[in-house]
């Protein structure tokens, strides 16, 4: 998509800078720099997240509009909550939880997005990395636990925030109540996925690390890679892995390790 195309995108859509940042995870100054020509050229990543945000945009437009009734009596109906009667970035966890069971979204920023039934292999690969992880945790008699999606996670202790981790790991004693965990946990890991992937690896990454999450992996089956971000320490620390390697989890300090060679041959 040209520069052009994505300008005419976003005029048709209707949406601000500010809610293509939050879509994107592009900061607005780069967007408006972007958009207005000031940056000749721009990163390549840059614009994949853009294209990212826009198509994200286009298609919480579609799924909000409203589903006519075609005059067939005996069809089942459901109400169907509106959730595209405010701005992206006003909503809260009310209109969170006034959205039916059946869509999937995560909440972020105020910002709601749409998400996807998982594939079989996304599914597959979950199912081998919290065997992997519950081996190692039950090994060393440790108190952490390993929760699979979906499960609500009230990130940052707000009404604006409620993501759906793939996994993730809790080590500490958390606010549990019946609905969600409350916090941030200490390892969160995405399967990513091309609809998922500027989220996973923008807009994600930082989110996690503000909120005081220790550690993040991010795993791409169709790379075959492991990104794996360390917050342990004063400074990120960023290290990439392939699905032939060991990868450590940092926040076992060199107890723990998973070995991608056997994920990848279960799947395989």
């Amino acid at each position: 998509m040209t520069i052009e195309e994505m300008k005419k995108e976003k005029a048709l859509l209707g949406i601000s800078n500010e809610e293509l940042s939050g879509l994107s995870g592009v900061p607005v100054s780069t967007i408006q720099k972007v958009l207005s020509g000031t940056t000749a050229s721009p990163r390549m990543s840059t614009i994949v997240a853009l294209e990212e945000g826009l198509r994200i945009a286009d298609r919480n437009c579609r799924i909000c509009s409203p589903i006519h009734d075609t005059g067939s009596s005996d069809m089942v109906k459901e109400e169907v909550v509106d959730y595209c009667s405010k701005g992206q970035g006003d909503y809260t966890l009310d209109d969170y939880y006034a959205i039916p069971d059946e869509r999937r979204v995560e909440l972020i920023d105020g910002v709601i997005y749409d998400m996807g039934a998982p594939t079989y292999r996304h599914q597959a690969m979950l199912g081998e990395l919290y065997l992997q992880f519950r081996a190692c945790i039950d090994k060393h008699r440790g108190s952490c636990r390993v929760v699979l999606s979906p499960c609500d996670v009230q990130l940052d202790n707000d009404n604006k925030t409620m993501v759906q981790p793939d996994l993730f790991i809790i080590c500490r004693n958390f606010d549990i109540n019946m609905k969600h965990f409350t916090g941030a946990p200490d390892l969160v890991v995405e399967i990513i996925s091309p609809s998922t992937r500027s989220k996973d690896m923008l807009l994600k990454s930082y989110k996690y690390g503000k909120a005081g999450v220790r550690e993040y992996w991010l795993v791409d089956p169709e790379e075959e890679e492991v990104i794996v971000y360390d917050f342990t320490g004063r400074d990120m620390k960023l290290n990439k892995f392939s699905f032939s390697d060991t990868v450590p989890i940092c926040i076992s300090e060199g107890k723990c390790s998973l070995d991608f060679s056997i994920i990848s041959k279960a799947l395989r």
